[in-house]
């Protein structure tokens, strides 16, 4: 079962909308016997135990904002506890800021591995309501932190495939009216109207002809993705995102990565995939295929050099 994204500003009612649509869940798993073999779960900054001031970068130097240790050691944790219970029978709420795209990018694909659908519920709120909400509720984050929040806050994009389905709450609707969002969610991921998943192609055994196409193809896209990062690096900055086209992103960390990187990452890609041939690998010989596995390697290594 599919993967529920919540996303909305600091202090937008997101925590509550995530209960909601908990207990509505709940409702319809009991309901009968059929819907009894789901599991929900409900994943927070909460329910890991993590603070708000990891996403407080008031008091770092601009130059490492974007590669602040204790927001993606956070993210990390998050992450690890959505791997461990997401699953074909399995619907996670995670219910958190969630305001970065390459992020959202990256769950969806985690997802799509396991041949299940990811959705986005947006909660919409004005700026001054939720920074008036952030001020009745003793500073949950402290006015800096919350500032740098809403201006980093990439919205969802529906014409993106990692953040479609898209469904939103606005503030004022009422118990009724989130309801029937609630309801549409369910047809999407379990009703008539539920999305067919392909796993990921990476996932897919390859064809056992170990023909020079395949090799071909495994050097030519995965020199040409090094080639797009390095054209459009200036131009995202530090830890901005390069849009490789048909749904895929690759975050840049925080400092500047050089031509001797990317090649030394393209050489360690193309050394596994190509010890692959015969076994487990891309299935059948498809470009689409080796960029999308190599810009999750991309991503996965970024990540862990910060």
């Amino acid at each position: 079962m599919p993967l529920i994204i919540v996303t909305g500003l600091p202090t937008s009612g997101k925590s509550h909308r995530a209960q909601q649509l908990h207990s509505y869940l709940s409702e319809r798993i009991a309901s009968s016997p059929e819907n009894n073999k789901y599991r929900l779960h409900l994943i927070s900054d909460e329910t890991q135990s993590i603070s708000r001031e990891v996403y407080d970068l008031s008091t770092l130097p601009q130059h490492v904002r974007s590669a602040n240790a204790s927001e993606k050691d956070a993210r990390a944790s998050i992450y690890a506890a959505v791997k461990r219970v997401l699953s074909p029978r399995d619907i996670v709420i995670l219910d958190g800021l969630n305001y970065i795209k390459g992020w959202r990018y990256q769950l969806y694909t985690e997802a799509k591995n396991l041949a299940t659908p990811s959705v986005i519920l947006q909660i919409g709120c004005a700026v001054d309501k939720a920074k008036e909400v952030n001020e009745k509720e003793g500073m949950r984050y402290s006015k800096e932190n919350w500032e740098n929040l809403v201006f980093r806050y990439e919205e969802p994009n529906p014409m993106t495939r990692w953040d479609s389905p898209l469904f939103t709450l606005i503030w004022e609707d009422n118990e009724q009216e989130a309801r029937g969002t609630f309801e549409k969610i369910w047809d999407t991921i379990a009703g008539e109207g539920k999305v067919i998943v392909k796993p990921n192609q990476s996932t897919v055994q390859r064809d056992k002809d170990p023909g020079g196409e395949y090799l071909y193809l495994l050097e030519k896209e995965t020199q040409d993705i090094v080639k797009r990062i390095l054209e459009r690096q200036n131009e995202v900055g530090e830890g901005g995102s390069v849009d490789l086209g048909e749904g895929l992103v690759v975050e840049l960390p925080g400092k500047k990565v050089g031509l001797p990187q990317l090649q030394r990452y393209r050489r360690a890609f193309v050394g596994m995939n190509r010890g692959g041939i015969g076994l487990e690998m891309v299935g059948k010989v498809q470009g689409g295929r080796l960029r999308s596995s190599f810009a999750g390697y991309l991503n996965d290594a970024f990540e862990k050099d910060g």
